[in-house]
């Protein structure tokens, strides 16, 4: 079939869909119309690292967009206690209203200026979008007397009491606070057109699990993975390496929310065979961190003793796999056979080192790596928990639907940990099944296979092959996620001498500042040097030590400044985001969040300063944008629809 062909097929198809002249030209209006109006505003966030609360209040507050805009309508009009009043009214409208209604003298005279307020700022959140648009996120309860109000010009003088009835009508029927409820809903949606997560939710706090809940919920949103975010991945498509490892991290954090309650994984085969494996051993380097108060002692040595049973399986497990793929080319990390048992010793790269714990009663000197009888039940039985929890897996499959490696939008490049590069700063390229791999298509082909893992059924080993590409994207190295030369696993539990303790950072952590590199890997991805930026996350920001996020003359940014707690002495901030509106970026830098609790009852919003990164002399317009070629595309093929019409090639309906 010529291309003529198919291109008449195509636009017959489309007839379908507008069936007279008159359809598509109104559709061409109504799209022509679209491209012309302000680009919608991107949030950018990274490494959240289960940090709900923190991560909750940021969504809601818009990064600050919310106080800055009260701030800006309403400079003259309301004190500062009133903009702390109103802005978290929108941040917490179900619970911060009715506490607001039992301290005010006059209910309805300050339900009717709140009402006010908040449809003044529906107003200028709206009139970014058209009235379609706005229509579809409007509630069902409310949809036509908001889109009344939204459009409704009081000011006009013959028009006042239509509107003030409207608002009084309101306040009589008890609706004020519902009412409220929707308009304060309708800002938080309207501020962020679409969300950016720079991957790693998962891991250190508590709540990975309530994030991925809201990410669901969410209008408009894309992920790219990260390695906290691949290993649970991995685990739940039932990679055992993947388990141990998600398993292991959380004990060492003293973590278990998240596997336990949130995705109600049981962990009692493990604890069965901690007490009766390792129920003498006192396991001092497996004593969780940042247990404080919250665990009693004797429940402090229990999970000490399950870290060390699944640290144990965690390096068997991975030893197999470094077998049975030498492509990986880790066989470096090949350590339980270089133990010497008798003198608890072991030998790394041709230097001895002395053990500080050489308890290994479930090692087989003769067949490290191979798990004994009880280990096997103990995994079977977990993988078991994994693969049925609905929760975890509706979280997984929303990452692989949203989810990718990278992700170019907007002229920007996004990816959470590095693109591998050699020691003297080009990008690396890899040979794989005798064909050469540009970075690009070396990601490309990770995420294919990634998902060969998570979805395939009826092959096993394209299976096996995919869980085993979560586990290296997770720890090995030249990973893009991992961005490490090892994961020091073994040395950090096992031997004291910090010498072995050091991870190696892959080239790229010392080149990316440069701005022609930034410039060489903007064209990789088929990016405008000129114009687009890198969004990077994974390595915090040490901002005490006088370090930038802006890196590369402007052109790569790093928004991982440290949401999660254990990361806040280092960094000294708590988390960066990015905002990218239609008048340019904006880096916000944010303060420790206290509590939701204390959001609301004390208006303790987070504290952030903000700092233009880059201010365009020409707003940016829907048609500048990737949505714009889309809808640049689909005018030019209505136009030629018309034509065919006007010609006679097709036949209206």
């Amino acid at each position: 079939m010529n291309s003529s062909n198919i291109e008449l097929r195509y636009l017959q198809l489309l007839s379908n869909q507008y069936p007279t002249i008159s359809a598509a030209s109104t559709e061409i209006i109504n799209l022509s119309a679209i491209m012309q109006l302000p680009k919608g505003t991107e949030h950018f966030v990274s490494d959240v690292h289960g940090e709900y609360e923190a991560f909750i209040h940021v969504l809601r507050n818009g990064s600050g967009s919310i106080k800055r805009r009260i701030d800006e309508v309403f400079e003259y009009t309301l004190s500062d206690q009133e903009k702390r009043n109103l802005a978290t009214i929108i941040y917490y409208p179900e619970k911060k209203i009715s506490l607001m209604m039992k301290e005010v003298d006059d209910e309805a005279d300050w339900s009717r200026r709140t009402l006010f307020q908040l449809i003044r700022l529906c107003r200028i959140y709206s009139s970014k979008y058209t009235r379609s648009r706005v229509r579809k996120t409007l509630p069902k309860d409310f949809n036509y007397i908001i889109e009344e109000l939204l459009h409704e010009q009081e000011g006009i003088k013959n028009r006042q009491d239509y509107f003030n009835s409207i608002i009084q009508s309101i306040i009589d029927t008890g609706r004020a606070e519902a009412f409220m409820t929707a308009l304060a809903r309708l800002i938080q949606r309207l501020t962020i057109a679409r969300l950016h997560v720079i991957g790693d939710v998962y891991d250190r706090g508590p709540g990975a699990h309530i994030i991925m809940d809201k990410l669901m919920e969410h209008h408009a949103v894309d992920f790219q993975w990260g390695n906290h975010d691949i290993v649970w991945m991995g685990a739940a498509a039932g990679s055992e390496a993947c388990m141990a490892n998600v398993i292991r991290v959380s004990l060492r954090y003293s973590n278990m929310e998240t596997l336990e309650n949130g995705y109600a994984i049981s962990m009692l085969p493990l604890v069965s065979l901690a007490v009766d494996v390792y129920g003498d051993d006192p396991c001092k380097h497996f004593r969780p961190k940042d247990a404080g108060d919250q665990f009693t002692q004797n429940e402090q040595l229990l999970m000490a003793r399950m870290h060390k049973a699944i640290t144990v399986i965690q390096l068997k497990l991975e030893g197999q796999i470094m077998k049975r793929r030498p492509q990986y080319r880790m066989e470096d990390r090949l350590l339980l056979d270089n133990i010497d048992f008798e003198k608890g010793v072991i030998d790394i790269g041709g230097k001895e080192y002395t053990l500080n714990d050489s308890h290994f009663p479930t090692i087989d000197p003769n067949d490290p790596y191979s798990l004994t009888e009880h280990e096997k039940a103990v995994m079977e039985k977990i993988g078991v928990s994994f693969t049925n929890s609905e929760r975890l897996q509706n979280h997984v499959r929303f990452l692989f639907s949203k989810g990718s490696m990278y992700l170019t939008y907007n002229s920007n490049l996004l990816y959470h940990g590095c693109i591998p590069m050699t020691p003297d700063g080009k990008l690396r390229h890899f040979k794989l099944d005798g064909k050469n791999h540009s970075p690009k298509d070396f990601m490309d082909r990770l995420e294919r296979l990634a998902r060969q893992g998570y979805f395939s059924k009826d092959d096993p080993e394209k299976r096996e092959y995919g869980q085993d590409t979560m586990w290296y994207l997770w720890s090995g190295s030249q990973s893009p996620l991992f961005g490490k030369e090892k994961m020091a696993t073994f040395e950090r539990y096992f031997i004291d001498d910090p010498e072995t303790h050091a991870e190696e950072m892959n080239p790229y952590y010392d080149f990316r500042t440069k701005e022609e590199v930034a410039d060489e890997i903007l064209r990789e991805f088929g990016l405008d040097p000129e114009r687009g930026h890198i969004i990077n996350g994974h390595v915090p920001v040490k901002v005490k030590k006088g370090e930038s996020p802006v890196k590369a003359g402007g052109k790569l940014i790093v928004i991982d400044g440290g949401f999660a707690k254990a990361y806040q002495e280092k960094t000294g901030i708590a988390g960066y985001t990015l905002i990218f509106n239609s008048y340019g970026l904006l880096l916000a830098a944010h303060q420790p969040f206290e509590s939701t609790r204390k959001a609301i009852q004390s208006e303790q919003d987070i504290h952030s300063t903000t700092k233009i990164l880059e201010q365009n002399t020409k707003r940016i317009r829907v048609r500048d944008t990737d949505d714009g070629r889309d809808i640049q595309q689909r005018i030019d093929d209505l136009s030629s629809l018309m034509k065919a019409y006007r010609s006679g090639l097709i036949k209206e309906s």
